[in-house]
């Protein structure tokens, strides 16, 4: 038996996929620990995983700041928080080994700039986990960073390779004092730069989303294993709920309108919402954590919901209206409902181009998803 860490950064979208691998390897018969915030102790146990609460994790100041949905402003934050938070990642790897837990193997995103550091510091094996094509940035296939990925990718090959070869993450300066500081503290070599020095794990990478979602790159490191959707939503420990189902089933099919599980300035997207579904003459459900920015009033054709399990409630749905984060729209392609992608920030805008090339969805964004 293996002692696996895994240490996922982020919401709901980011974590789910994290106890999904964590109960593949439990079901193997290893023991697993996730490493992250406390927010997601209970879930963690209910899947039987481990658990290590790290401070600094904690998301709150980030997703209360309103800039964290828009284009840009919203990665240079999740830099930030992410930088913040390595140092108390690694040592809380730091603690495990000194209470003899050493660990055989680390799983966490590139992000998790804490696991990086613990194995610089303790030799641990350490697997980079890509949950979207975005994070494996090629020149052949350019994935729809930011708008101006359109005039990149109408330069020739050779000179995209170059570009990309010396270009550094325009978001590395807001986590690389922080996380410069965190390796002194554990007299750890920093990086000079966090982007293709950090991106990609010498011991392994784990691409988790299939190949007809995007396709191998001749540059994508060697070491890439791709495997397919995770697909975790805790259906077994929160199913659906009876008054749910049974609107869900009682007239036809609603639309499912979510604006991912950590934002909590979605009220336009509600308002907007509530007059299209007056305008259509249909029936919807509004999916948010955060019921204090719905509208007052909702009419009786909408129901609210804090949290179901998309893999139950998506079959009952018509359309999904989403800004396109990969846990929920895998859920959709699953479940083989129409999406409408109203991308924000971070992957959403890629991942929308993606569906859109597909056929399944649509995007609501103007000309930023306009094909090259």
């Amino acid at each position: 038996m293996s002692h696996v860490l895994l240490l996922p950064f982020g919401t709901s979208g980011s974590i789910f996929p994290f106890i999904w691998l964590g109960r593949q390897l439990i079901e193997r018969g290893h023991r697993v620990t996730m490493v992250a915030a406390s927010d997601y102790q209970v879930c963690a146990r209910q899947a039987g995983l481990e658990f290590m609460a790290v401070a600094g994790h904690e998301l709150n100041d980030m997703l209360g700041d309103a800039r964290v949905w828009k284009i840009g402003q919203g990665t240079k934050l999740a830099f930030k928080h992410a930088g913040l938070a390595a140092g108390p990642t690694a040592e809380a790897v730091g603690r495990l080994m000194a209470a003899g837990a050493k660990p055989d193997l680390m799983l966490a995103p590139m992000v998790t700039f804490g696991a990086r550091m613990s194995r610089e510091k303790f030799g641990i094996p350490l697997v980079s986990v890509h949950l979207y094509p975005l994070a494996l940035m090629s020149a052949y296939e350019v994935p729809l960073a930011l708008p101006i990925i359109h005039v990149l990718r109408l330069l020739p090959l050779p000179l995209r390779k170059w570009i990309l070869s010396v270009w550094g993450s325009p978001f590395d300066e807001h986590a690389l004092p922080d996380v410069r500081s965190a390796c002194q503290r554990i007299s750890v070599p920093p990086p000079k730069r966090i982007w293709r020095e950090w991106d990609h794990s010498p011991d392994g990478v784990l691409a988790l989303f299939p190949e007809w979602f995007a396709r191998p790159q001749p540059d994508w490191p060697s070491n890439v294993l791709q495997w397919d959707f995770p697909l975790e939503d805790m259906a077994g420990e929160r199913s659906m709920s009876p008054t749910l189902l049974q609107f869900a089933t009682s007239a036809e099919k609603p639309v499912l309108f979510t604006p991912g599980t950590g934002n909590k300035h979605a009220r336009q997207f509600f308002e907007t919402a509530v007059e299209v579904v007056g305008r259509l003459a249909c029936r919807a459900i509004f999916s948010t954590m955060y019921p204090s920015q719905l509208p007052a009033n909702l009419p009786s054709t909408i129901k609210f919901v804090d949290y179901a399990p998309f893999s139950e409630l998506l079959p009952h749905c018509s359309v999904l209206v989403h800004p396109g984060g990969i846990g929920t729209l895998s859920q959709s392609l699953m479940a083989g409902v129409p999406q409408v992608i109203t991308p924000l920030g971070f992957d959403q805008y890629d991942n929308g181009e993606r569906l859109q090339r597909m056929g399944v969805a649509v995007t609501l964004n103007g000309t930023l998803l306009r094909l090259a």
